[in-house]
């Protein structure tokens, strides 16, 4: 039996530090979770818990080496419509298909990790810049941050496995990198 999954570890794609600063005007502003998370997209999420990390970390390397390094975009922005009425506002990488490509090798060593794919529309690589309560104002808002947004684009070298504690420390950190240069601790939880 596989461990359980939990919501406070991730499998993600973190931009270059270097790439930050507008995205995160736009996540101070508008992102109630820009404390807990830094820029991110999701691939695998929720993931295991940490001390189920030592046995993927091998098996992860080598489903996704043959796919890195590549170049990701980030021009457009677009919106998820939620039951509730309230919108997520987000930066759409591209290109996507390399993207469903590498999230699809991640669940060839986790399938049970399949939540980011489980929508009607599978599957939507998505960084996430911030929420509204409404879909007037999220329109209104997401046509106001195009206007303004300039594209950015960086190299994708590696995929991080990211951890948090329970609140009030509920920060994530970067556990792991893993690339294809090799498996490289950052921060490892406690365990």
């Amino acid at each position: 039996m596989s461990p359980r999954k939990t919501h406070h570890t991730a499998v993600v794609l973190i931009p270059p530090p270097s790439t930050w600063p507008p995205i995160q005007a736009i996540r101070k502003r508008y992102d109630r979770q820009v404390r807990r998370w830094m820029p991110h997209i999701n691939l695998l999420y929720p993931f295991r818990p940490p001390e189920a990390w030592p046995a993927l970390l091998e098996p992860i390397a080598e489903r996704i080496r043959p796919l890195l390094p590549f170049t990701v975009r980030l021009s457009e922005i677009r919106y998820f419509r939620h039951r509730s009425g309230r919108c997520t506002l987000w930066l759409a990488p591209e290109p996507r298909e390399t993207l469903d490509v590498l999230q699809q090798a991640l669940l060839a060593v986790v399938p049970d990790c399949d939540d980011v794919r489980r929508f009607r529309g599978g599957f939507t690589p998505h960084l996430s810049i911030g929420q509204a309560p409404n879909a007037a104002t999220c329109v209104a808002l997401q046509r106001t941050l195009q206007a303004q947004w300039q594209p950015l684009t960086f190299d994708v070298t590696h995929v991080s496995l990211i951890w948090r504690n329970a609140p009030p420390d509920d920060v994530f950190r970067v556990g792991w990198e893993i690339g294809p240069d090799g498996i490289q601790p950052v921060t490892p939880p406690a365990m």
